[in-house]
């Protein structure tokens, strides 16, 4: 006796149907957008990226009807939209919250309780990696490097910066989020939900009142290498070893690191007590020692 496919609990597996068209209203308002969007370039397929962004900022993440809407819009297969679609990790492949809170795992954001705010969070809200509250406001993950190395560890929420981070502090911003309760970023304009933020990220302006002024731009730990090279800071200097140095009597002829502890002045708060912060040769600062090969390829 044989038994059917369906009686042994196995399916054979069914194509999966169009995706569904958007409605009249939805559509006629998304191609007049999509329309002034591609204009902006002298290549329609150029235009995808922002594309997706509008598309994610009508469903709160790019689904099978937006990319098909892109595909129609640029004359693209639906394969080369889920290409780029699948790619890049802004664009939500699934229903998420208001809130994207985005804990950074990289090396110095990790090292610095990046780890231990990730895993206080899970715990607090009680969802996984990628998972949304049950309330839909916010959906935690952790992402990578954020170019905010100076201010770690780094939580981002709807890709704005909340810099020096505790376990304690992340909770009190997602409980705020929740509650409704006003939230400020550490840099740049007040925070918008993640609909908002795709649409500002698809090229149209922000239309709330004074939030262009708002935005920040680089905090002052991020400008310090900047003065420095403008020689607006004072000039680092060598300090003795902290611990295991050459001390005076020894078999070193004298110098700076053999004069005795008690010699050696406090650095000011504004110095950094490391030997390492000593100027470098440079090509530039030792034209007897230039950088590069001393001799050309063949010799």
């Amino acid at each position: 006796m044989t038994t059917s496919s369906s009686e042994r609990g196995v399916s054979l597996g069914m194509p999966e149907l169009p995706a569904p068209a958007y409605p009249d209203d939805v559509r006629a308002r998304l191609e007049a957008d999509a329309r002034e969007v591609i204009a902006r370039y002298p290549d329609s397929r150029s235009a995808l990226l922002p594309l997706l962004h509008l598309v994610q900022a009508e469903e709160g993440h790019v689904t099978r009807t937006g990319m098909k809407f892109c595909a129609d819009m640029l004359d693209l297969t639906t394969a080369e939209v889920t290409a780029v679609a699948t790619f890049y990790s802004m664009y939500r492949r699934r229903p998420s919250g208001d809130y994207q809170v985005g804990v950074c795992t990289n090396t110095l954001c990790a090292v610095m309780g990046g780890d231990a705010i990730f895993e206080t969070l899970q715990e607090h809200l009680g969802v996984g990696n990628g998972e949304t509250t049950d309330d839909g406001l916010v959906t935690l993950e952790h992402i990578e490097c954020n170019a905010a190395c100076d201010y770690a560890p780094v939580v981002m929420v709807n890709w704005e910066f909340f810099d020096n981070q505790t376990p304690g502090s992340a909770k009190r911003l997602v409980d705020d989020l929740r509650a409704g309760r006003p939230v400020e970023p550490t840099r740049g304009a007040r925070l918008c939900t993640f609909k908002e933020t795709a649409r500002i990220l698809a090229g149209f302006p922000d239309e709330r009142p004074g939030a262009v002024e708002e935005s920040g731009s680089a905090g002052p730990a991020s400008l310090v290498g900047l003065r420095l090279a403008r020689g607006e800071a004072a000039p680092a200097r060598v300090v003795h070893p902290r611990d295991g140095g050459p001390h005076e009597g020894g078999p070193h002829d004298a110098g700076a690191h053999d004069a005795p502890r008690d010699e050696v002045p406090e650095p000011s708060p504004a110095e950094h007590p490391s030997s390492h912060d000593a100027p470098q040769d440079t090509s530039a600062s030792d034209p007897a020692h230039p950088a590069g090969p001393t001799a050309e390829e063949g010799e």
